[in-house]
């Protein structure tokens, strides 16, 4: 029992070692290692027991190991004192380096040959965890510093225990001064038992949305801020105090001032109407023409000023920017009559007024904006003009000039929304696909395919405006149009119904047109659709083409076509037909004979655009209960038409370090572009302008300028001019939702300009620059 115990108590410190939860090991003045515990093996990835006999130089990473023996040596040289939890790095047996804290002690050992040999212990821990948390807790400290906003910290007394430099500039006190000092000194003496108890509430755990406030700066000034309250909590969860998240909105007020100033200035009555009928806003023509002071109209339902009504929030077109004109419509004879709506003054009389409304989204709900004109004087011009009109045919003409031109400043207006919206719609389709790429398989990823589906759905409507508005990008080429109808027939086989009964006809060996494939098929597609919709009970639709020549005797010809050789494609249908006052407004956009919510009214008018676009025309013949008959011709080109030949999937389309330019002016649909080409490799830079890119450009050396087509200062074709008369090397991608200021005079794309058209998806932008760097000089 005895023999077992000193067996017991000389085995007992090994196994402590060899047990112990840090690796430590023991090593020879010359390097050598004598002793390595388990942890030792595992913490550097070698079997068990395979250390012993192996240099200690093993252990230090390659650029490293070289001044090992001699620091080993430095350190041995010397009195060699304990060293304490030194930062340094180790190399595992698999070729990776890790962060390890290692402490040090030498003892020499008495030899039995004489002399003495000098062992070094090295205990080591992985730090990887400690520099990790260190690092997450430097990052959350930096944003804190550089944030743009207010961030202070109080306890639950009130008392400061951090302030940010962003508290320091809106404040204009230190944080010197005000660590340790009460929350009261910023805070106004009227607003502190409030500002307590809001305090007090988020300590109870209540939810305190963000809220309006005043703070005093340390020059006595008032400072409207939007405060944001929240718990402090610490590492244990406990609450300690709370933070406060303030961001000036002095300028926003003031701003808001400006704004009211220029609604006042405006010519039109402006009603703001919320969704419950009240009035919420007015400027300062509406006390005019209404003649009650703006107190008393705030608060006002709409129907004591207009007896006649508003549409509902539903029926209008909610664009943002763009305003639907309710007061027009047309008499049995074609002519033009403003509706009867009439406007209430304060005396009770009435007058008549025109009011065209746009949707404005808030916070708190969606707000009609109705601008509300007095057309007393307008109606009396108009009835002079119908009596004119009347007297004569030239009269006539010049109302069908009217209405030409009243198309194309719609058209404008609808290529300017389109614009914008297309740049918003980029925006939100590229940060929806970071979600859904960054939070695969997670409900935010599903949430985020929604809005990416919702904002698909609004370029597809962009779309419609700009084809209509001609502001579209095509891309003509010579076409088979026989073989454009043959696919989309195979198409609508499958997408009208058993209901309707569909028959093509072609006529063999017809010349070529010259038009973009994707908009001819967009053009029958939707005349189809129509036509679908005008048969709910079933019918025929009848789809045929033939060469026809125009003479000056041609009804085309006297609508203004110019005499030639033209293709005809024919849509007809027997469907429920249309009178002649819906065949006067067909082509205009949003008018649509559907129920609300069932059509955009842009079908028609997209087709219009894309025809007189490609230099074709338009024609519709319709008798109620017979049926439609749309006859489109299209003019004959030479070139022999060309196979449309689907795209090739390119593979591999990551930047490897090329430089692109990014130049937009529209802040958020920069940041998330030079995001997608960051994110895949290649090196960006970024301007918000012409000026700044030609800046950018002189120092540095750019493989790819990709610039949007329409900026302040300086259009991108300009732009992209200068740059290629200075760096002749550089290649110019375009990008734009309206992409005129680059089409040629008819139209089309030039064959060296290179546009992307948005709004774009991460694949689409990375596809086009891909494509811009391999295609050659």
């Amino acid at each position: 029992m005895e023999g077992t115990g000193v067996e017991s108590r000389n085995e007992l410190p090994g196994l402590l070692i060899d047990t112990a939860p840090d690796a430590i090991i023991v090593s020879r003045s010359d390097g050598a290692i004598t002793m390595a515990n388990r942890r030792a093996h595992d913490m550097f990835g070698y079997p068990a027991d395979t250390l012993v006999g192996v240099s200690v130089d093993v252990l230090v990473p390659d650029e490293v190991r070289f001044k090992h023996p001699a620091q080993r040596a430095s350190y041995l040289s010397g009195g060699h004192p304990p060293l304490r939890r030194l930062p340094l790095r180790g190399l595992r047996r698999d070729g990776t380096v890790f962060p390890v804290e290692v402490s040090l002690s030498a003892v020499a050992v008495p030899q039995v040959a004489g002399g003495a040999e000098t062992y070094v212990t090295a205990v080591l821990r992985d730090d990887t965890a400690h520099r990790q948390a260190a690092a997450t807790r430097a990052l959350l400290a930096s944003i804190v510093q550089s944030s743009h906003d207010a961030i202070v910290t109080t306890d639950v007394d009130g008392r400061v225990l951090s302030w940010n430099p962003g508290a320091e500039l809106l404040y204009g006190f230190p944080a010197t001064a005000m660590i340790g000092t009460s929350i009261d000194e910023i805070i106004p003496p009227d607003r502190r038992a409030d500002e307590a108890q809001i305090r007090l509430l988020v300590r109870l755990g209540g939810r305190v949305d963000r809220y309006r406030c005043t703070r005093v700066s340390a020059s006595g000034q008032l400072i409207a801020v939007s405060m944001l309250v929240s718990p402090l909590l610490d590492e244990a969860g406990a609450l300690v105090g709370t933070t406060s998240t303030a961001r000036d909105i002095s300028e926003r007020e003031r701003a808001e001032a400006r704004v009211q100033a220029i609604l006042d200035a405006a010519p039109d009555a402006l009603l703001g109407v919320a969704e419950s009928g009240e009035v919420v806003l007015v400027n300062a023509e509406a006390e005019r023409l209404f003649g009650h002071p703006r107190h008393d109209l705030i608060h006002m339902l709409v129907s004591r000023l207009l007896p006649d009504g508003l549409p509902p929030v539903s029926a209008v077109l909610r664009t943002g920017g763009d305003s639907t004109p309710l007061d027009t419509v047309r008499t049995g004879d074609g002519e033009q009559r403003w509706v009867k709506r009439r406007a209430v003054r304060s005396d009770g009389s009435t007058l008549p007024v025109d009011i065209a409304c746009s949707a404005l989204h808030t916070d708190t709900g969606t707000v009609i904006v109705a601008a509300v004109r007095d057309i007393t004087d307008r109606l009396a011009i108009e009835a002079e003009r119908r009596r004119l009109r009347e007297e004569t045919d030239r009269q006539k003409l010049e109302a069908r000039m009217q209405q030409t031109q009243r198309l194309e400043s719609l058209g404008q207006l609808a290529g300017g929304i389109a614009h914008d919206f297309n740049n918003l719609l980029a925006v939100i389709l590229n940060y929806a696909a970071f979600i859904i790429e960054d939070a695969a398989g997670t409900p935010p990823a599903a949430d985020a395919e929604q809005i990416a589906r919702a904002a698909r759905r609004g370029s597809d409507l962009t779309h419609q405006l700009l084809a209509f508005a001609r502001r579209e990008v095509i891309r003509p080429r010579p076409l088979d149009l026989n073989a454009v109808v043959t696919e989309v027939h195979q198409m609508l086989d499958r997408s009208l119904g058993e209901h309707i009964t569909l028959t093509v006809r072609t006529t063999d060996a017809l010349p070529a047109v010259m038009a973009d494939p994707g908009q001819l098929e967009q053009v029958l597609v939707n005349l189809a659709v129509n036509a679908r919709d005008a048969m709910p009970s079933g019918g025929r639709l009848t789809v045929d083409t033939a060469e026809v020549r125009v003479d000056e005797e041609h009804s085309a010809a006297r609508a203004g076509l110019s005499p030639g050789r033209y293709l005809r494609l024919r849509v007809s249908d027997t469907g429920t037909g249309m009178p002649q006052d819906v065949i006067d407004k067909a082509f205009e956009p949003f008018f649509t004979t559907k129920p609300s919510g069932q059509g955009t009214g842009l079908g028609l008018a997209t087709v219009y655009g894309i025809v007189t676009q490609a230099g074709g025309t338009v024609q519709i013949y319709s008798e109620p209960g017979i049926g439609t008959t749309f006859t489109i011709l299209l003019p004959v080109t030479d070139v022999q038409a060309q196979r449309i030949v689907p795209e090739e999937v390119i593979a591999g389309l990551a930047g490897h370090g090329a430089t692109v330019l990014v130049v937009e002016d529209e802040d958020a649909l920069r940041e998330v572009t030079c995001r997608i080409l960051r994110r895949g490799g290649y090196t960006v830079l970024a301007a918000n302008g012409g000026e700044q890119a030609l800046r950018v450009a002189a120092g540095n050396s750019i493989d790819v300028l990709l610039t949007d087509v329409v900026m302040p200062g300086m259009l991108g074709k300009d732009l992209a001019d200068a740059i290629s008369t200075r760096y002749p090397r550089t290649k110019v991608l375009f990008m734009s939702g309206y992409a005129q200021p680059v089409l040629t005079d008819h139209g089309t794309l030039s064959a060296d300009v290179h546009l992307l058209e948005k709004p774009f998806t991460s694949a689409e932008l990375m596809r086009a620059l891909h494509d811009e760097l391999q295609a050659k000089p």
